[in-house]
């Protein structure tokens, strides 16, 4: 059995029951599970921390947008690898988020936001390449496939891919900011690697590689890093 309650500090617990039957007399031990991963988030990137207990965290995809703090993290995703892996290890290391509203401009070539519903539903391959995604190079590389399993049981996805109307955006933090309850396991802590690539035989959507951490993406004129979430 579950519950939860708020310290004096305002932060939430998770409070684990565990009942067990000992000279017939029934004993309730209290675990306090903490829904926030220490030093979350846990991989740095291109984001803007508002209200972590906050139930839905925001992806504006490609676009910028003046960040909502009533969000638990705000911020882009302009590649479907890197950037995909670590919005899913900042889902999972904190249990108050539920919701992930995934809205603004897809990165062309790339498409973040469809990758990241294709990775919800399907999951990867024997091969780390994500099933039904239309990205470039659409592989997870650096994160264990129960780090998916966990983000896909954990958070719901919200899909507004192409809206950029901030009121509307707010409109919406605002109703998923409270929705729900905390989620019931442990906040769960996984790295991204910086040095693993895949070599690839061709190029593809234009793409073109500068170094093992700099690509230009030819359709758009973006120059994106591995520092991009």
């Amino acid at each position: 059995m579950n519950n939860g309650s708020k310290n004096e500090a305002g932060n939430h617990h998770i409070y684990r029951v565990e009942v067990h039957l000992q000279e017939q007399k029934y004993k309730a031990k209290v675990i306090i599970l903490e829904p926030i991963a220490p030093e979350w988030p846990v991989v740095k990137g291109d984001y803007v921390i508002g209200t972590p207990d906050s139930r839905v965290a925001v992806v504006t995809l490609a676009s910028t947008i003046e960040p909502y703090l009533e969000a638990s993290i705000w911020g882009s995703c302009k590649t479907e690898n890197l950037g995909v892996e670590k919005i899913v290890a900042n889902m999972i290391s904190n249990s108050n988020i539920r919701y992930l509203l995934i809205c603004g401009g897809e990165s062309r070539g790339h498409l973040a936001g469809q990758t990241l519903f294709a990775l919800h539903q399907n999951g990867i391959d024997e091969n780390g390449r994500i099933i039904g995604s239309n990205g470039a190079i659409p592989f997870i590389e650096n994160i264990p496939e129960d780090a998916i399993d966990h983000f896909q049981r954990q958070v719901e996805l919200i899909e507004y891919i192409g809206l950029t109307d901030i009121e509307q955006i707010h409109h919406l933090v605002d109703e998923y900011k409270n929705k729900g309850t905390i989620y019931d396991e442990d906040p769960m802590v996984v790295g991204t690697a910086k040095k693993k690539h895949t070599v690839y035989d061709k190029p593809v959507f234009g793409d073109i590689i500068i170094s093992n951490d700099v690509m230009i993406d030819a359709l758009s004129g973006v120059v994106y890093d591995e520092e991009c979430i």
